[in-house]
């Protein structure tokens, strides 16, 4: 699992380090430094003679940026640093200096020591000098706000990003951009992108993850994370993560797998509610998933159309009513068809009284839009996509659009698992999991192919079918924190798997058996964009996505 933590909890566990003489800096510099230089030998260059631009801010980012240049600088780099503060890290300015890396004072960070270059002076010059520096170097590393900045960038290093972002993505040869900690201008805690924001293809983060590297909108902003181990685990052990992201190994721990003594009514038996006579292939989409998955039984409860095409593509559907330790309810039924609301109702209110967990996607997500179900449970798990989050919240007083959604999802997807109760699972690129209570869970592990009509169908009945096999252990346990943070696990898992089987679908890479998976914001190594694929195409790909996993 991949760990994210605040700001401050980051300060508070340096603290004690730093106190004890720890050279935190030192470390931080020499991986950054190696990370550049490998990134230069991945990309085919030799380090000797390559050109790497420092963007160097005030604090201890700058620091680091500096004291890497150094260690570049004495590996036969030709390292340029733009000083973009009104003073930089004295220590790092040192050692950059004897190492030979060429100063330029882009805002007089040298006017104390008389040591001023030819490189641009004036604020108004900043950003075009800094631009031409930029197109002579290979590797630009940004480092010109650090974990403690707030807010969007302000002038003149907004400018400055905004110029060489657009730099970046009209050069036939893009640089390689190497972000210190975070990219300059992300929300470091929240993910939020308020302003410019220079692109990373690496971004290299001192200690631990920070929680901006794994949220939406930044996330996507990041490129592949490296965290360098900087001996903080032991402090952060006892801060509670902001943000996890699961793992392979993760979720094969978790999935259940059949042992001997098992049989159809122990693996999980799925209450299905989902398409309608207007959306038929809804239902045939989350009984995919859902048998995809590894359940022991579905109960599909449904009109004629619906249930035909079931029992076409899955003869083994029972269609009565009977026992289910779980029920999927929402997918393709459009909540003006009154009798099918109804019986979205009848079901969800039958769930709650048997302490069931439950799925709630699409239609049945109107159903929360008035008091008849003020208060539900973790184990009831909503998946709206924003702009059916924007309408649930709008619906329950806290008026809000799709576009502030997309902007802020995990602050909205979390203020809607406090209204609620419930666990919230917003779909998306990456896909955020938040309970009232507890970490957010963030999984970017599909493609960009995935946004693709019936796709969310599938994702229900994946989640369905994982919450049926610890129905009995959800419905039964008496651990409140087990009770409260198993579903969000659980939901982040099925996004995880779901994700996967969309790679294969498109025939993209994934991970082994038991393998990790990427980094945060990393997208895994692909040969290429993939396929375009259908909604069943990832349905029919979930047990090979199972197979690397469970191996």
């Amino acid at each position: 699992m991949i760990t994210a933590h605040t700001a401050a909890a980051v300060r508070e566990a340096e603290e004690p380090l730093l106190a004890a003489g720890v050279p935190l800096m030192d470390r931080a510099a020499f991986a950054l430094a190696a990370h550049v230089a490998a990134e230069l030998r991945a990309r085919g260059h030799r380090v000797s003679g390559s050109v790497v631009l420092l963007l160097v801010g005030g604090g201890n980012n700058g620091g680091d940026a500096l004291h890497a240049g150094a260690h570049l600088a004495r590996r036969g780099c030709e390292v340029h640093a733009a000083l973009l503060a009104d003073r930089v890290h004295p220590g790092g300015l040192a050692a950059a200096r004897t190492a030979g890396v060429r100063l330029h004072d882009v805002l007089g960070a040298l006017a104390d020591d008389g040591a001023r270059d030819d490189g641009a002076r004036a604020d108004d010059g900043a950003r075009d000098g800094v631009v031409r520096l930029a197109r002579g170097a290979g590797v630009w590393v940004d480092a010109l706000t650090g974990i403690g900045a707030r807010g969007g960038l302000r002038e003149p290093l907004a400018g400055v990003v905004a110029a060489l972002a657009a730099e970046k993505a009209s050069s036939p040869d893009e640089p390689v951009v190497v972000a210190v900690d975070v990219p300059s201008g992300i929300g470091v805690d929240d993910g939020a992108v308020d302003g410019p924001v220079l692109p990373a293809d690496v971004t290299v983060t001192m200690g631990t993850a920070k929680p901006g590297l794994l949220l939406p909108p930044a996330a996507a902003l990041a490129g592949r994370v490296e965290i360098v181990d900087l001996g903080l685990d032991a402090a952060l052990a006892a801060a509670a993560p902001s943000v996890c992201r699961l793992l392979g190994a993760d979720v094969a721990d978790l999935w259940p797998v059949p042992g001997p003594a098992d049989h159809k009514y122990t693996r999980g038996v799925l209450g299905l509610v989902a398409g309608s006579q207007a959306y038929p292939g809804a239902a045939v989409l989350a009984a995919s998933g859902a048998l995809g998955a590894g359940l022991g039984m579905i109960r599909y409860l449904g009109p004629g159309t619906p249930t035909a095409l079931v029992h076409a593509r899955h003869p083994e559907v029972v269609t009565a009513r009977g026992r289910v330790q779980a029920w999927a309810i929402g997918s393709g039924i459009d909540p003006a068809d009154v009798g099918r609301a109804e019986e979205m109702e009848e079901h969800l209110a039958a769930a709650l009284a048997d302490l069931l967990p439950v799925v709630l996607d699409a239609g049945a997500l109107t159903l929360l839009h008035d008091d008849r179900f003020p208060d539900l449970p973790e184990t009831a798990v909503l998946t709206p996509h924003a702009g059916e989050l924007a309408a649930l919240l709008t619906a329950r007083g806290e008026a809000t659009t799709r576009a502030a959604v997309d902007a802020a999802p995990a602050r909205h997807a979390r203020l809607a698992a406090e209204i609620t109760g419930a666990t919230v699972l917003l779909k998306g690129a990456t896909t955020l999991v938040v309970a009232p209570d507890g970490p957010v869970h963030a999984q970017a592990d599909g493609t960009a192919w995935l946004a693709t009509a019936g796709a969310g169908d599938v994702l229900a009945g994946i989640l369905g079918a994982l919450l049926a096999g610890y129905g009995d252990v959800l419905a039964a346990a008496d651990d409140g924190a087990q009770r409260a943070s198993l579903p969000a696990r659980l939901a982040a898992a099925a996004a995880l798997v779901h994700g996967r089987a969309a790679r294969l679908a498109a025939g993209l890479a994934v991970p082994g058996p038991g393998g990790g998976g990427p980094g945060p914001g990393e997208p895994m190594a692909t040969g290429g964009p993939g396929a375009p694929i259908t909604a069943l195409d990832v349905a029919g790909a979930v047990p090979a996505a199972l197979r690397t996993l469970l191996g």
